[in-house]
């Protein structure tokens, strides 16, 4: 018999789906998408179920509008994988599946290869490069850009060059555009290019012959010590899975290391690579997703929501740098890219390789209790030396925007050697606070518990944590002094004194404010290894993963307030932090040098990233979790609650307490920690609270939460805030 109803998951906040009517005409697929009408609107959902029951009337339920696909969206594994990261992240099923698909297909776009429009010169628009173009400036950027060849419209689009400059010079007969259909062809053959290798030491060639006497699912930490060619390992395993025929995934923690991680894959393989990143714009989004699904693509390389795409083939996955916070979503789908990687290996029955020089303490623990294979390398590749550590104890000294003088002499000292010098400061803007000299006022966010940032480059105030922005102020809003002075140092300022101190080299900032263009970043690498700048300075964004030879010393300005911080995993971000940007120097055959500034050179964990390894300070870490039954020994949920009135947040979480507490899954291993303000305490206007549930185990804290939730949303204060679940939380701001 003919299903006459569809039960489709819709991208509303409830836990719950809707059914629909299957008109004659129309034959919906389970996992393909449909136009339904909800209220007012018509919205695109997946039909999860076809049925011929409903728990309301027939003639009640509205019809099905529009089938818009002949296939699943997603291949039975993917299907199943997004089950159970709704189920598992305690989020609703239709926002789910929405967050799987990119932007074209959620509003409803037919799922096939889009044209690229690209543009080229004509033979006339040849001849008239010779001649030149006068005044029209816009118009002399978009021939010379397209002197070397044909250049994607996007690219234009980034270049903020409009369509109206394009169509002109269309008009004039001087460029045209072309269509551009990604092809679909086989690559497994000849699938390596021939350059020149590196010679494989044995760790390197024992962790290889691991992996790949792997013919299902297994887990592998990769630990290597920074430049220990962890890539190399990479490329040599995928390389047997593309000869196979089958396609690699690999993640990367941000955007900013995918340019030379495409690099290195484009030039050792002769297959098609894709990039999914969420940089790119609708059409190229969905070109990626598409190109992976039909096995027009061999490498899928991204960020965390690359994970979420569908493969014809997948034979591996790679998760670089797997400690990352990164890999966390801190909105909607509260993931962890790394933990739902390792199920998505396990559905697809491939190994997964979690490739870091710092593993998360999560990983660590289970790669030292069995649970994943571990592998280790422990050298750094070819002539690289390791590099010395030097702490700076910088009580009672002078500062010259956060720099000591024992730091200049010892820049003075690489840069007259012809190398290049890196200096890391995780603070963007010219200075993180504006004060009165007089009274002592400080320039605050009216909506957040936060300082404004003063930015000297736009004269402006910025709020970096709601984003509220407006000119700099120029008279104390507490007493009237326009003697107002700047506090503390940001990257911004720190690039202005190195102008001073060292005229005769170039310096060159990246942070989120300088690299805000699309392409930004990648010049700016690029010019990095050049030799064209040779100070770099930089916040997270410089630390990860890039490999610049010419740098010899890395200093570390301003990381005391992580020594001292309320989250239980300051401790190991900032050892991670320290080994990641220490290992930023003496990459090639150069000796390298990490200076540390500190007031506390005396603290038991400089003491020990300094004198000993990551994995000593690791394995102390695990022994105070333990201790503390801390995760990994112990398993979090955060509840988050916000709203004008902060009673009503407080009313709400003591609710949720309460309600907690009183359920039979709730045992004596169960704990329920606050309710507490959260660390920012006003954010956008937003009074914000906490709670913490603590479990043994993840079944408990599964089925307690599980069965809770409904509980929860039926409180009478639910209505009045604004709440949200956030599973094994990273962040706990």
């Amino acid at each position: 018999m003919r299903p006459t109803i569809a039960r489709v998951a819709l991208p509303v906040p409830l836990d719950k789906q809707f059914d629909y009517q299957i008109p004659g005409h129309l034959f919906p697929i389970i996992g393909g998408r449909v136009s339904v009408p909800f209220g007012r609107q018509t919205l695109v959902g997946i039909v999860t179920a076809l049925v011929n029951q409903s728990e309301f009337d027939f003639d009640k339920l509205k019809p099905i509008k529009q089938v818009l696909d002949s296939q699943p969206v997603w291949p039975d594994s993917l299907y199943s994988l997004l089950l159970w990261c709704s189920q598992f992240y305690q989020y609703p099923l239709g926002d789910t599946l929405m967050n799987a698909m990119p932007s074209a297909l959620r509003k409803g776009k037919p799922a096939d290869f889009s044209a690229l429009v690209e543009w080229q010169l004509t033979a006339s628009g040849k001849d008239q490069l010779m001649q030149g173009f006068g005044r029209a400036v816009k118009q002399a950027k978009v021939m010379y850009m397209l002197e070397a060849g044909s250049v994607p419209h996007q690219e234009f689009v980034d270049q903020e060059i409009s369509s109206s400059v394009l169509k002109t010079l269309a008009e004039k007969g001087w460029i045209e555009s072309l269509e551009k259909k990604p092809v679909v062809r086989d690559w497994s053959q000849d699938v390596e290019a021939q350059v020149d290798k590196p010679k494989l030491n044995t760790e390197q060639a024992v962790a290889i012959a691991t992996v790949n006497s792997t013919l299902e699912f297994g887990c592998f930490l990769l630990e290597g010590v920074t430049g220990s060619g962890k890539t190399e390992v990479y490329l040599n395993l995928i390389k047997p899975v593309l000869e196979k025929g089958r396609q690699a995934l690999v993640l990367v923690p941000e955007i900013g290391l995918t340019p030379q991680t495409i690099n290195r894959f484009k030039k050792r393989f002769n297959v098609p690579v894709e990039v999914i990143h969420s940089g790119l714009n609708d059409t190229e989004r969905l070109n990626a997703w598409l190109s992976a699904r039909d096995n027009a693509a061999g490498i899928v390389i991204g960020t965390r929501s690359a994970l979420l795409t569908p493969f014809h083939d997948l034979g591996i996955i790679i998760v670089d740098e797997e400690h990352d916070a990164s890999y966390k979503q801190q909105d909607s789908l509260r993931y962890h890219a790394r933990d739902v990687a390792v199920m998505r290996a396990n559905k697809e029955q491939i190994p997964i390789v979690l490739g870091s020089a710092t593993p998360a303490l999560e990983t660590l623990h289970n790669a030292l209790s069995g649970k994943y294979h571990h592998l280790v390398l422990s050298k750094r590749a070819g002539n690289a030396t390791p590099t010395t550590n030097k702490v700076l104890d910088i009580k009672g000294l002078y500062l010259e925007s956060g720099l000591s003088s024992p730091l200049i002499a010892e820049m003075r000292k690489h840069l007259q050697a012809g190398n290049q010098v890196m200096l890391f400061l995780n603070r963007r803007g010219f200075s993180p606070a504006l004060m009165c000299h007089e009274c002592g006022w400080i320039a605050e966010c009216k909506r957040c518990d936060a300082y404004y940032t003063y930015h000297q480059y736009s004269n402006e105030i910025r709020c970096h944590h709601c984003g509220s922005q407006q000119p700099t102020i120029h008279q104390c809003q507490g007493c009237g002094s326009s003697h107002l002075v700047t506090v503390g140092v940001g990257t911004e300022q720190l690039e202005n004194q190195l102008a001073d101190l060292f005229p005769e080299y170039k310096t060159i900032r990246i942070d989120r404010d300088s690299t805000r263009r699309k392409g930004s970043l990648e010049s700016a690498l690029a010019s990095i290894r050049n030799g064209e700048y040779q100070i770099l300075i930089g916040t997270q964004m410089l630390a990860k993963g890039h490999h610049f030879p010419d740098v010899t010393l890395v200093g570390l300005l301003d990381v005391d307030g992580s020594l001292y911080s309320s989250d239980f995993r300051a401790s190991e971000r900032l050892a991670q932090l320290f080994i990641q940007v220490a290992g930023r120097a003496g990459r090639a055959s150069k000796p390298g040098e990490v200076v540390l500034q500190t007031h506390h050179p005396e603290h038991s964990l400089l003491e020990a990233l300094l004198t000993k390894s990551y994995r000593d300070f690791a394995e102390t870490a695990l022994q105070e979790r333990k201790m503390a039954m801390l995760p990994p020994f112990s398993f979090l949920t955060l509840f988050r609650a916000e709203a004008n009135n902060s009673d009503h947040v407080e009313d709400f979480l003591r609710q949720v307490r309460h309600t907690l507490e009183a359920h039979p899954l709730f045992d004596n291993y169960c704990q329920v920690l606050g309710p507490t303000p959260a660390p920012l305490a006003k954010r956008a206007g937003k009074y914000r609270w906490q709670l913490l549930l603590q479990t043994q185990n993840r079944s408990t804290m599964q089925r307690l939460l599980s069965s809770a939730k409904p509980a929860i949303q039926l409180l009478p204060s639910a209505k009045k805030v604004r709440w949200t679940l956030d599973i094994e939380p990273q962040d706990l701001s």
